[in-house]
């Protein structure tokens, strides 16, 4: 049986229903499980049965949770530059996915995860590749951290037709993956299927893995729309209908699709994902990187279209810092909407609760609350850039503006330490960095 543990920070930030800041309270552990928040008198220690664990100056939060990640790109950081997305896919995205083989797609996967971990984030919506994700369902295990992931599904590709696949073989490989892999490691690691978006993707791939989700409850739709104004003209020229509006009229959008961008929606398709209750992944980096605009994302709040954050890819974005994602989001919609929109205690729940209520999986995740499972971080927020104040209200406000990944001490996913005094358990930094730049070279060469 796992070790109880007794965590004593200096205060807590629980991102529960009412927005709890406690201080003066630890938290304990049972196995996998938050099993007490309790205050804390001078003989808690002593009459503890299990492992003390003390930091008086630091901050306990709830995990982040980020709902639009590529693992496989990590690899790819800064080898995609200064292109909108169209160009971007079709001169370096596919063809480097196009030659990712096993053992760089492992390094990949390996990579982003490490910089998630240590960057506060303990669970991800991840999107495949085309080939081998095998390889990063069995990286997602080894980590410890919660993930959802798929394999990446292509059946028609005018940018590289060479990288793509056939309806038939994208449904049978999908299947077999799912089999294998949902509701694996005590529930840790689930499916979502993940066609890669309207215009690589035939009708037919696109409803026939929305029928296959039946048999795999709790699984997630997963894809991209209306990320840029050339790809909504091109969906426009092809259907005659915009990104949502397609995807409607056949029947794949319901609370459980979530869709990476929506950056270019007009009314009609703002109505379909509020009555549908389907979710938006928010990628403010990746959306200015790429040129292709911003999300008008308190609009969809106002409508009560539920929102959440990710990094998107590093090739996108070069960070997979949640804490540049937070930030980005509520500063960027502050010169339309005014100053007193997407403060930060909003983003910060867009960055934990909402994420966990993205994936339907805030019973058990997202905020600090008993019985909740122990996916957890301690964050430094006495340094030098950080407010002086002690008054509670100022710290959402550090945790959104003034934190940074290097003020992340501690991460625990499912009750187990992965990341203790900023440094990684499961793996070995410089090892990582050897590895991945000799993957790279011979995955350049292999172009």
């Amino acid at each position: 049986m796992s070790e109880k543990k007794l965590i004593i920070p200096k205060r807590i930030v629980c991102a529960d229903e009412n927005n709890s800041i406690l201080k003066n309270h630890a938290i304990e552990i049972s196995g996998s499980r938050i099993s007490a928040i309790k205050s804390v008198n001078k003989s808690i220690k002593k009459k503890f049965d299990g492992k003390v664990y003390e930091f008086p100056n630091l901050t306990l939060i709830p995990g982040f949770i980020q709902t639009h990640v590529h693992l496989c790109q990590t690899l790819f950081r800064g080898l995609a530059e200064d292109l909108p997305l169209l160009d971007w896919l079709k001169l370096k995205i596919f063809p480097f996915e196009n030659a990712l083989n096993k053992n760089s797609l492992r390094i990949s996967a390996k990579l982003g995860i490490n910089e998630l971990l240590l960057g506060g984030t303990t669970t991800i919506l991840d999107m495949g590749t085309l080939r081998y994700q095998e390889v990063v369902f069995e990286e997602l295990a080894d980590s410890g951290i919660r993930a959802f992931s798929g394999k990446c599904m292509i059946d028609q590709n005018d940018l590289m037709p060479e990288f793509k696949s056939n309806t038939k073989n994208e449904i049978h490989e999908t299947l077999k993956l799912a089999k294998n892999f949902h509701q694996n490691n005590d529930g840790r690691i689930n499916y979502a299927f993940a066609p890669r978006f309207v215009l690589s993707c035939s009708e037919g791939l696109l409803k026939e893995t929305k029928e296959m989700m039946k048999d795999f409850p709790g699984s997630l739709y997963h894809t991209h729309s209306s990320e840029n104004k050339n790809e909504t003209q091109e969906v426009k020229k092809k259907f005659n209908k915009e990104n949502i509006e397609y995807f409607d009229s056949i029947d794949v959008i319901d609370d459980h699709t979530i869709l990476a961008h929506c950056v270019h929606l007009n009314d009609n398709e703002i109505n379909i994902l509020k009555s549908k209750k389907a979710r938006i992944a928010h990628c403010p980096s990746a959306n200015l990187k790429l040129g292709s605009g911003i999300a008008p994302i308190p609009k969809y709040l106002k409508e009560g279209i539920q929102v959440s954050l990710g990094a998107d890819g590093a090739s996108c974005n070069n960070n997979l810092s949640m804490f540049m994602e937070m930030r980005l989001a509520s500063l960027i919609q502050k010169p339309k909407y005014g100053t007193n929109v997407m403060d930060a205690k909003t983003v910060f729940r867009l960055a934990t609760i909402e994420g966990a209520k993205a994936l339907h999986i805030e019973h058990e995740n997202g905020s600090i609350e008993m019985g909740k499972k122990a996916d957890l971080v301690l964050i430094d927020l006495d340094s030098s850039r950080h407010s002086f104040s002690e008054d509670d209200k100022d710290i959402y406000s550090d945790i959104v503006f003034a934190s940074s990944s290097q003020n992340i001490s501690e991460v625990m996913v499912d009750g187990k330490w992965l990341v203790q005094r900023g440094q990684s358990i499961n793996y070995d930094q410089e090892e990582l960095v050897e590895k991945g730049k000799s993957q790279l070279k011979k995955l350049l060469e292999r172009l």
